[in-house]
């Protein structure tokens, strides 16, 4: 007596041995294109855009296996499932997979130019300007890829595309109301642009903002974070910097002409006073050799102000070599010319 096969058991057999083989591929692949960019990176150090692109490599699979379960349909099989329900599902999968797959390979190139930039310019002000520019590029394709990839999944679904029609004829008021509404934001997304491509502010920038000094550590679309001389950070909105006047210490240069005012006796000697200022900045490593002076900039009944200035690398090293400036010419005088610092005078011989 022959046996025949169970129909049954042939069409779970089939459907199960495709899954199997779609999970293989779909791990196989990964790993060959990840040995593949390791492979590049190795023999092209000079760009590190292959070495930023593994970082692809889920979002890779994912797209890979979507599409093979979307060709071969082996779940409706399996669970013997009638309709396009299961096929929408891995769709939409699909779709979000390749929207972010296409953002992942859209920061890693933005990123790899950055860097391979950062290695071939000295200048901090011109590596600023480009990594302010690619971070808010960024941002925003990334947010246009997303906005995209949902419209695009929204559309999949039937009723979307059966309403779509009353929802065009009410776009116009839609539009108008959003944009009164969102009126803030908008301002805050185009001040972002203008700050990205204007070159007004940069990240690493020494700012002054109501009075308070700080760095720029971070650029978003919305707002800006500046980072403190006490390390709080303070939230200010994009569209202050578009919209009213701030200092920006380092947009020419990072260095920076520190100055200390001291009101001294009229018996000082002032230059004394200049010949140790001048050899305490010689063997100080924060000074950069730049320029520096003493003057007497103005007399009062009773003192005269001295300002000593001196130029530095950066406005953090300009602040610290005020200080120590300041300390040392304190020192001097009351080491050596102790009647040069102020005093009241009770009479006429005080």
């Amino acid at each position: 007596m022959v046996q025949t096969a169970d129909p049954s058991r042939c069409t779970v057999l089939w459907p199960l041995s495709a899954l199997l083989a779609i999970v293989l591929v779909t791990l196989a692949l990964g790993w060959l294109g990840d040995q593949i960019l390791q492979r590049l990176a190795r023999r092209h150090p000079e760009s590190p855009v292959w070495a930023l692109l593994r970082r692809c490599r889920i979002p890779l699979q994912l797209v890979v296996c979507a599409s093979l379960l979307m060709a071969a349909r082996p779940i409706e099989r399996i669970f013997d499932l009638k309709g396009d329900d299961a096929h929408h599902a891995v769709q939409l999968a699909l779709l979000a997979s390749l929207g972010w797959l296409t953002i992942r390979v859209v920061a890693a190139v933005l990123e790899g130019f950055y860097l391979r930039y950062r290695s071939v310019t000295d200048e901090p002000s011109r590596i600023q300007r480009v990594q302010t520019q690619l971070s808010l590029t960024r941002r925003v394709v990334s947010a246009l890829i997303a906005v995209v990839t949902v419209a695009v999944m929204l559309l999949t679904f039937q009723a979307m595309r059966t309403i779509g029609a009353s929802l065009l004829a009410s776009a116009g008021i839609l539009g108008i109301v959003a944009g009164i509404a969102a009126q803030s934001a908008l301002g805050n997304f185009f001040a972002g642009l203008q700050i990205a491509f204007g070159d007004t502010v940069r990240i690493g920038d020494t700012v002054m903002v109501e009075g308070q000094q700080g760095t720029v550590e971070e650029i978003t679309l919305s707002y800006l974070v500046i980072r403190l001389w006490d390390y709080r950070r303070l939230i200010v909105p994009t569209s202050y910097f578009v919209s009213k006047p701030f200092e920006n210490w380092t947009r020419k240069d990072p260095g920076l002409l520190g100055a200390v005012l001291l009101h001294l006796d009229h018996t000082t000697p002032v230059p004394e006073l200049r010949a140790a200022l001048h050899e305490f900045l010689a063997t100080h490593p924060l000074w950069d050799s730049t320029e520096w002076a003493l003057q007497v900039t103005d007399t009062t009944p009773s003192t005269i102000v001295v300002r000593a200035t001196m130029t530095a690398r950066t406005p953090d090293d300009a602040a610290v070599l005020r200080f120590e400036v300041r300390e040392h010419l304190v020192a001097h005088l009351r080491d050596h010319h102790p009647t040069a610092l102020p005093r009241i005078r009770t009479g006429e011989g005080g």
